[in-house]
């Protein structure tokens, strides 16, 4: 897996890349936890999303938010890392042209970030958004969300908690046009502890299916 430094908005950043062995396959970008909290792209959670798209031939990048190893630049509270996050998205994009279509998958502060880059990107046609902190993060800018997804997270996060997920799922749901997936793992905390193998089953399980044209309203692709 080769080790890569792009060009970011604050300077370098550093990511982990695999492309694809075929050119017009789709790319997936994994995006991380809270920088301040110890969130980088060599998270176990974030590492195992990774090789979820990479085992499906996706051309997949996980990479380091600003300020964190060897990405250059400070924490920014939001803006700057979706910024880091599109130049990631241009960065590969440019090496992968014939690519047209993107997921998005993120885990806690990564799944905000990751929503945000869905607004603006109209060539993400999925995402994974693992706990996702509505109680913490304004997630209102989906409005509406423009294509299908997975929402995963343990009815025992305090950080997230199970509640205020629920109220963005319910909102969610009453969107025509898309379908929100939802997948809640009894006795998971934010971190999915106590089973963290049984959270990425179910992310690959979610893949699978939206790869076999399931769990997703038929709809003309929306053009970059």
């Amino acid at each position: 897996m080769p080790e890569v430094i792009f060009a970011g908005p604050a300077g370098r950043l550093e990511g982990r890349y695999q492309p694809s062995t075929e050119k017009s396959a789709p790319i997936a970008i994994i995006l991380h936890p809270h920088p301040q909290f110890g969130g980088t792209m060599n998270n176990k959670i974030v590492y195992d999303l990774f090789y979820i798209f990479q085992k499906r031939n996706f051309t997949t990048l996980r990479f380091n938010f600003r300020g964190i190893g060897r990405s250059q630049g400070e924490f920014d509270h939001g803006m700057g890392e979706l910024s880091d996050a599109a130049a990631a998205l241009d960065w590969i994009q440019s090496l992968h042209p014939d690519s047209k279509s993107c997921w998005v998958a993120g885990y806690s502060f990564g799944a905000w970030i990751g929503m945000q880059l869905l607004m603006r990107r109209p060539e993400i046609e999925g995402f994974i958004s693992v706990a996702p902190q509505p109680n913490t993060y304004d997630f209102s800018f989906l409005a509406p969300c423009p294509s299908s997804g997975l929402i995963i997270h343990g009815d025992s996060d305090k950080v997230a908690p199970s509640k205020d997920v629920q109220t963005l799922v319910d909102k969610l749901h009453t969107q025509k046009g898309i379908t929100i997936t939802q997948k809640t793992l009894p006795g998971a905390n934010h971190f999915f502890s106590n089973d963290p193998q049984l959270l990425i089953d179910e992310c690959a399980d979610y893949l699978d299916k939206r790869l076999a044209g399931q769990l997703a309203d038929p709809k003309p692709k929306r053009l970059r």
